[in-house]
């Protein structure tokens, strides 16, 4: 058996040239060459591998022919860590006995997932492949370019892979950071075979929910604490990132998603300020970041209109010209190509790999928290600081008008990340009723938005509903400003 450990980034195959160039130019670099590589995946009809969370393949280089099964592993961050078992073999389909007896979980008949094994899918790609020391560890980096097919249905590969032959995870890091800082690249959570599985249309989309509360333990350390909510964010990122750029995603789900993927950037960039990590350089990529995503608000407002759910304009008889313009702003808008285009900047891959490199580096100790707070008293520390914040921007002897509320979104925002950080430490009842008022106040704002841009959308379309939308805000406006002055009498849930 091998212990697999890789992190896996994927890049845009016209910077291939300049990724050679680097990794051709990096000290201790020794160029291994090319070879072709082509792989077979096999499964049963009812997927009994993958239930199990294994995976199994035929790969052939060089007329050499190489069984693997691997088996459950994990994933932190963007750091993959699988065991495997390599076998040599002399024919094109796998023979499972050839695996240790030990491999398979109590109660699986080995023999009966043998008797129905076929080539589920192939990928066939050409691996272009380095070793590199890094001071003690030795990595071998490998860039695949090639395709994923399931009969006429390709899949394109185009990624870079940092494996450790011996030595630190830390090395790892290293040279992706040095990838990271030259060409623009991503984290690569989805393996070849996941998506495999996707395009043999054996793989059941994830889907992903607005966070509530994320799940702490009052013993828990704060060193803990911020790993698990490192470690979510980066994975929630990473999974939106994915669902977004799916090209079979709906366009109408767009929207959410993308205001989930700053959701979770928001929420790592709190995070590390909070623990007294968010050094210049995150902060520069985190600003960029929220920067090429200020098309989000629009979207979203857009979205509101559109959506049959919330029912914005329905009674309204001019209500499907309404939504044919809104529909047709938001094609042009393009949300999937303004990620896209994030995508394809410098800052979006660093970061990614930055917090990667963070994460290890707290779990391993190289970096310590330096607070010497209860995780509990922590927690009060954290949500009395967020809601005096509240209480500047919002004060309860001030008026809000439209234009204030929607001054106050992101601070809102914040402020509710703040209670979906801790929150889980409170009682319920207290915590629940004293946060759902101002989560009513930040969907309210959304509403506003999208009034705002019901005025663009109808003097587009030459209709004119100015006085039912000054009607609707102020009764919104008042509405809101009722349930603020309430709620900001309501005794905070940490004192």
């Amino acid at each position: 058996m091998e212990a697999e450990i890789e992190l896996k980034l994927f890049f845009d195959e016209q910077n291939k040239k300049s990724l050679i160039k680097l990794l051709d130019n990096l000290p201790n670099c020794d160029a291994k060459g090319e070879e072709t590589l082509t792989n077979g995946y096999f499964d049963t009809p009812d997927l009994a591998l993958r239930k199990l969370d294994m995976g199994l393949r035929i790969r052939g280089v060089n007329q050499q022919l190489e069984q693997t099964i691997k088996t459950k592993g994990q994933v932190v961050g963007g750091i993959h860590s699988r065991p495997e078992y390599n076998v040599d073999v002399d024919q094109n389909f796998p023979q499972l006995n050839l695996f240790p007896k030990e491999i398979w979980p109590e109660g699986v008949k080995q023999e009966q997932i043998q008797a129905n094994l076929y080539c589920l899918f192939n990928t066939d790609f050409t691996r272009q492949r380095w070793h590199i020391f890094v001071e003690d560890s030795l990595v071998e980096v490998a860039l695949d370019i090639g395709e994923i097919r399931v009969d006429q249905a390709v899949d394109p590969i185009c990624e870079l892979e940092f494996e450790l032959l011996a030595g630190d995870t830390s090395a790892l890091l290293t040279l992706a950071g040095m990838v990271s800082r030259e060409i623009p690249v991503r984290l690569g959570k989805a393996s070849k075979a996941q998506r495999g599985y996707r395009l043999a249309g054996q793989y059941k989309p994830e889907v992903i929910d607005a966070l509530t509360f994320i799940e702490i333990e009052p013993q828990q350390s704060l060193k803990q604490v911020a790993i698990n909510l490192l470690t979510l964010g980066l994975d929630r990122w990473q999974t939106i990132e994915a669902l977004i750029l799916d090209p079979e995603q709906e366009q109408l789900a767009l929207p959410m998603l993308s205001y989930r993927l700053r959701a979770c950037t928001r929420l790592l960039k709190n995070t590390l300020k909070q623990f007294g990590l968010l050094e210049t350089s995150f902060q520069t990529d985190f600003d960029a970041i929220e920067h090429r995503l200020n098309f989000i608000e629009e979207a979203l407002s857009l979205f509101g209109i559109i959506d049959e759910d919330a029912a914005l304009v329905a009674k309204l008889p001019q209500h499907q010209a309404l939504v044919d313009v809104a529909v047709d702003k938001l094609q042009q808008l393009d949300v999937a190509q303004q990620v896209e285009l994030l995508i394809a900047e410098i800052c979006y891959g660093r970061l990614q790999v930055h917090l990667v490199d963070l994460l290890t580096q707290l779990i391993d100790g190289t970096v310590v928290i330096d607070k010497e707070l209860e995780l509990q008293d922590f927690a009060d520390q954290m949500q009395e600081n967020s809601w005096q914040k509240i209480l500047a921007v919002m004060p309860q002897q001030n008026d809000l008008s439209s234009s204030d509320y929607l001054a106050v979104a992101k601070a809102l925002d914040d402020s509710i990340f703040v209670g979906v950080a801790y929150g889980g430490l409170y009682p319920e009842k207290s915590r629940d009723i004293f946060r759902a008022p101002w989560q009513d106040l930040a969907l309210g704002i959304r509403t506003l938005a999208a009034y705002r841009q019901l005025k663009s959308i109808s003097e587009t379309a030459y209709l004119d509903i100015s006085q039912w939308l000054e009607n609707k805000e102020q009764s919104l406006v008042q509405a809101m400003e009722f349930s603020r002055h309430s709620a900001l009498k309501n005794e905070p849930y940490w004192r």
